[in-house]
């Protein structure tokens, strides 16, 4: 099986185009206020120029739902994830408009360990405090509940990807810092041993089906 990448924190075009080139199955642009937060008109400039096959994402943080929907649809973006403190209420309510919604919940608190309340499948599990770049206890992840899309993040690099991929067996693994070379900035290199290591730690035990998601046919 493959295991799904997304590289998040993109700011630019050629970042984009690389990631995609190197095989990263999702892109992300973070909308929240950030260090590598982007205007929606240079995500919607960067995204028409991207391959259909490829999710496109935006990263939120506690923003009103209904702001969520118009500033994934004003990028045109594919997905939204939600990176705050979002109820599963705000979750439904963007999923009625948005086709693929992740939620981002911090390893070891009650939102992870009731993730299936949210009505996504796709769950990414983080550090306590996202965006760190600090690796978490994986141990914390088997707490989560099953039948989930899990992706894992908080800290992942080239060198520990495939560690954490073999200890948390999750669906999807996400990485920002881990491949740059300054805040926002893509380190080619980085960004291609990131990939390959992912892919060749992917166990080949798990089912076939590792992208059961249809944003292909958008």
């Amino acid at each position: 099986m493959n295991v799904f990448v997304k590289i998040c924190g993109i700011t630019n075009e050629d970042d984009a185009l690389l990631a995609v080139a190197l095989g990263a199955d999702a892109v992300g642009f973070v909308i929240a206020p950030s260090v590598r937060q982007i205007a929606v008109q240079k995500i919607y400039d960067i995204t028409r120029r991207l391959p259909s096959e490829v999710l496109t994402v935006g990263v939120f943080r506690d923003e009103l739902p209904q702001r969520v929907i118009e500033l994934t649809q004003s990028a045109g973006l594919k997905a939204a994830q939600l990176h705050g403190h979002e109820t599963p209420e705000d979750v439904q309510l963007v999923s009625q408009h948005i086709r693929t919604v992740i939620k981002a919940v911090p390893a070891g608190s009650s939102d992870a360990a009731n993730a299936h309340g949210f009505g996504t499948r796709m769950i990414l599990i983080d550090a306590p405090a996202p965006g760190s770049g600090q690796v978490f206890d994986w141990k914390l992840a088997g707490e989560m509940p099953g039948g989930l899309d899990i992706i894992l993040a908080g800290g992942l690099t080239p060198e520990n990807v495939a560690s954490g991929i073999q200890q948390v067996l999750p669906w999807g693994v996400d990485v920002s810092s881990g491949v740059e070379s300054a805040p926002g900035v893509k380190d080619p290199i980085k960004m291609k041993r990131f990939i390959d290591a992912a892919r060749a730690a992917a166990p080949t035990s798990r089912s076939t089906t590792e992208l059961p998601y249809d944003w292909m046919d958008e």
